[in-house]
């Protein structure tokens, strides 16, 4: 055999098994591919199961709590304090339960009448009250109010600084829409609302909530944390930023059972007006889940609303990473 032959033959075996090689690295990686994603389906079904499981869970603890003590609703309840944690198949799951009306409900600036909805005044002043609080500017204020408003109610006739259809599905606006006519049920929404595009979006999304279910604007003074207190003054307007905080600081562990025992309790600070329903419980929580194992996780957060009739509803849920 000469010595061309020999090396004609050595590149085709070379080229052989550098195909063959190829072939194997694309079938590996459609392997492996194929194997990942089998992994996630089935942690995805479980981790479906799992959450709604925590829901139960949740639903459950809620009813033990309120149904004969639906009073009081305080930082140490065992409620927000004792999350619910377990393993399997060496996954972590942890959930936990958090007072959802810490928070100011965009949709208190309206009360429904008949078939539209129309300014609540109070809830405008409080309000406004915040926004000044962190030195927004006056036109942008009301501008704020007036877009809300009109992107809620059912008519067509703009407020002073509002704006409605026309706007919106104008040809200068886009995505052409039209404005919802009904009550925000996410806090996303607001950013279809340009005077609220016009401020830091981390200020709304810190301390305003949507609650479609309640129109009111109500806290639950016993279970506010330190970064609660613009809420606190936005509510009381005749306490300082200062004070806010010191009450938030110094509410017992226990709680206050009413009105008169908070103002008992801070008799050097000015109570006596109120903006909002001052609350000392509450039927609203979030449920926040989260599912970890070394190759995936999940989440979710879920709205419940213990009802008047003793009995729990699910209002939303959001999932993330399933």
């Amino acid at each position: 055999m000469s010595f061309n032959t020999k090396g004609v033959i050595l590149i085709s075996v070379l080229m052989v098994v550098l195909i063959l090689s190829s072939i194997a690295m694309v079938f590996g990686k459609n392997f492996l591919t194929s194997l990942k994603r089998s992994e996630y389906i089935e942690f995805q079904t479980i981790s479906l199961n799992v959450l709604r499981n925590i829901e139960t869970l949740a639903l459950k603890k809620v009813d033990q709590e309120l149904r004969f003590n639906s009073g009081v609703l305080s930082k140490n309840n065992f409620i927000l304090t004792n999350d619910l944690v377990f393993k399997f198949n060496e996954a972590e799951v942890r959930g936990k339960i958090e007072d959802a009306s810490r928070c100011f409900n965009i949709n208190s600036l309206v009360n429904r009448n008949d078939n539209n909805f129309e300014a609540s005044l109070n809830s405008i002043d409080a309000f406004v009250r915040f926004m000044e609080l962190v030195e927004i500017e006056s036109n942008m204020i009301d501008d704020m109010v007036d877009q809300i408003i009109d992107w809620i109610d059912t008519d067509i006739n703009p407020r002073e600084n509002g704006l409605e259809d026309y706007y919106y599905s104008g040809p200068l606006h886009n995505p052409q829409e039209y404005s919802s006519k009904r009550l925000f049920v996410s806090i996303d929404e607001l950013k279809n609302i340009p005077a609220i595009r016009a401020i830091n979006w981390n200020l709304i999304k810190d301390n305003f909530c949507t609650l479609p279910i309640m129109s009111k604007l109500k806290i639950n003074v016993n279970t506010l944390q330190e970064d609660d207190y613009l809420l606190l003054a936005a509510i009381f307007p005749n306490i300082s930023l200062d004070e806010a905080k010191y009450i938030i600081n110094t509410t017992p562990l226990s709680g206050f059972s009413n009105l008169d025992e908070l103002k008992e309790f801070y008799m050097d600070i000015d109570l006596s007006e109120a903006l909002g329903d001052i609350a000392f419980t509450s039927n609203i929580f979030n449920i926040n889940t989260r599912i970890i194992t070394a190759n995936f996780n999940a989440s979710s957060r879920t709205k419940l609303i213990y009802g008047n009739n003793k009995n729990g509803y699910i209002i939303s849920r959001t999932y993330n990473g399933i």
